[in-house]
């Protein structure tokens, strides 16, 4: 079988400058973000921590890492359902790393892992136990006064495949809604009501397949909503729903509404929902990348199965939509652009920067690619060709998804720095150092 080569041999770099700003409209900056951005708030106390669930999956693992380099601590929760334990020992890898190289740095991060499943209400109450204090205020809960160094969550642990969904929907109502409001049960009663949601540009339906224009956060809203359109004239937006295209993208609404429920009857509560379009991408030290188990549903990873030569080709499903080349467009964005966006959210909730305590942000770049722009990308830095097997649409894909993401610039400060082609080679640098993924024998 022929491999990509191996981490000794560094990979040919072609010529890219076709792409240099494909994926972005600002260049890539690995120095300075061009906000006036602090991730971590100067008075946390160093024995706060930030529980992560799904934090060693590919979206949950970036954001960990990105929280320990700003300072946080971090509590992370995972059962490795889709994940792998050597994600772990790679996140303190690359956070030892950063720290040696920023002597001013006295503090290193705290990174604990328990391995349980989210919805495992004894196991979860057990791990929250161990962060009682009694230096915080308390709160009252069912029983009795509860005292937590947690200061917030991000959950990521959820099943994500639309497609997957629609063949099996139950799990999918289970873990992501069922298990879900017993999380939310379980922080009510430690006092712990600060909460960042990993949801998806899969709820605005139908919205997505009746406009070429960016998606507004408007178009999609848990309570009635007034508000200035493109066109400069003052909109009414509804609560509600319509035409979402399969379960998965109803459990990421139903989450959202449910906590959007949950703000009205506790205004203790606050609440960032963040609304993702398509991650791509890796680390850029090839430490950390994207490698499912089972079979992959997401765009890149098939890619890279089929530069590794573990499939025969890749199936492009639908050339038939209204788009420039007939594939659907996405709105791709740099995992670590999208991890950069948890800790402005949680900024930004934990020092009650929010306009509302419920608030829902699009993380994109606001640029569309189709389907064969990637894959061109994904050749170009690769210098190899990528087969193409052309089939039908899959159900539940819709043929653009591009965000508005002004709102995130403006409140959180936040705004992609990475381009198309910076995934590309991020992506190639992962598959080109992991021949087989997070299943090499060294890993």
């Amino acid at each position: 079988m022929e491999t990509p080569n191996n981490s000794s041999t560094q990979p040919a770099t072609p010529d890219t400058s076709s792409l240099a700003h494909s994926g972005s409209s600002t260049p890539r900056s690995d120095i300075e973000f061009p906000f006036p951005f602090v991730p971590v708030r100067a008075d946390t106390p160093k024995d706060e921590y930030i529980l992560v669930t799904g934090g060693l999956g590919y979206i949950g693992s970036h954001t960990t890492l990105e929280l320990l380099k700003a300072g946080y601590n971090v509590v992370l929760i995972d059962n490795l359902s889709n994940s792998y334990i050597c994600v772990l020992d790679r996140i303190r890898v690359l956070v030892q790393q950063h720290y040696s190289n920023h002597s001013e740095e006295n503090h290193v991060p705290i990174l604990e892992f328990r391995q349980i499943d989210y919805g495992d209400v004894g196991a979860l109450r057990r791990i929250l136990d161990q962060y009682q204090t009694a230096t915080r205020k308390p709160w009252v809960g069912s029983d009795g006064p509860k005292y937590s160094k947690i200061m917030g969550v991000i959950h990521f642990a959820a099943y994500k495949s639309p497609t997957e969904s629609i063949r099996m929907p139950l799990p999918y109502y289970s873990n992501n809604l069922a298990c879900f409001v017993g999380l939310l049960e379980t922080l009510g009663d430690y006092g712990i009501k600060t909460f960042v949601f990993s949801s998806s540009a899969t709820v605005y339906g139908a919205m997505m397949n009746e406009s070429n224009e960016p998606i507004k956060e408007e178009h999609c809203v848990h309570e009635d909503e007034l508000f200035t359109d493109g066109d400069g004239r003052i909109k009414l937006t509804q609560q509600g729903c319509r035409g979402l295209t399969s379960p998965y993208g109803r459990t990421k609404w139903m989450c959202e509404a449910i906590l959007s429920d949950l703000i009205i009857s506790d205004p203790d509560w606050t609440v960032v929902a963040l609304r993702y379009f398509n991650p791509v991408g890796c680390d850029p030290s090839g430490l950390l990348g994207e490698d499912p188990l089972g079979l992959p549903n997401n765009l890149m990873p098939v890619v890279c199965k089929v530069l590794r030569s573990e499939l025969p080709a890749l199936k492009i499903y639908g050339t038939d939509y209204n788009t420039n080349d007939g594939t659907g467009v996405r709105d791709f964005i740099h995992v670590t652009d999208l991890a950069m966006g948890h800790l402005a959210a949680i900024a930004a909730a934990t020092t009650n920067c929010l306009y509302t305590r419920f608030r829902s942000f699009n993380l994109g770049s606001g640029l569309g690619h189709s389907v064969l722009e990637l894959v061109e990308a994904m050749e170009q830095v690769s210098m190899r060709e990528i087969k193409l097997q052309l089939t039908d649409r899959r159900s539940g894909d819709v043929a653009i998804s591009i965000a508005q993401p002004t709102r995130a610039e403006k409140e959180l400060n936040w705004r992609t720095q990475r381009s198309l082609l910076d995934s590309c080679r991020d992506s190639w640098n992962f598959l080109t150092r992991n021949p087989l993924g997070y299943r090499n024998p060294e890993s």
